[in-house]
């Protein structure tokens, strides 16, 4: 497994000057945890992204771990495997749309997320101590820093929006 090593913030609302960037829309299911697995530590993931130009990724992704470090390996994978596996994921869902934008040598990622009132942006680093400038745009509507918080984890939210009737 990759190191993933990412800040996540949560914002007030969209950044009403958030330059323009690539738009994905993504749907995203997490498997139920195996047997004998701590759901807070390892999490699995189907995702569909829709990119700009109408063609559609499928990923399998596996996560390990909490906080700003954690482990991670991803796989592409065809539609029909993702159409066989996503019945697992109901109830675990949560639909998006992520604007990425390339600030410098960073990808910042703007999540707007359709089944609930939450907007969150991330940003991924090379290391753990490596220096982030929070871009112009994006300081005034930050609320704080989640990184730490499991609250905020795209799994947590995607129970919550799983609440939801029709997911």
């Amino acid at each position: 497994m990759a190191a993933e090593i990412e800040r996540v913030f949560l914002l007030r609302a969209l950044p009403p000057a958030m330059p323009a960037g690539e738009v994905w829309q993504i749907d995203q299911g997490y498997l139920p945890p195996l047997d004998g697995t701590d759901p807070t530590q390892l999490e699995g993931r189907l995702r569909r992204i829709t990119h700009p130009d109408g063609s559609v990724e499928h990923i399998h992704t596996i996560k390990r771990g909490l906080g700003l470090v954690r482990e991670e390996t991803e796989r592409t994978i065809d539609a029909a495997c993702f159409e066989r596996e996503w019945p697992r994921t109901a109830g675990r869902r949560l639909r998006k749309v992520r604007t990425r934008i390339t600030v410098g040598d960073r990808v910042w990622e703007v999540d707007r997320f359709l089944d609930i009132p939450v907007v969150l942006a991330e940003c991924e680093l090379p290391t753990a101590d490596a220096h982030l400038d929070i871009p112009a745009w994006l300081a005034p509507v930050i609320e704080r820093e989640v990184t730490e918080e499991p609250a905020f984890r795209n799994s947590e939210l995607a129970g919550r929006a799983g609440l939801l009737p029709g997911q």
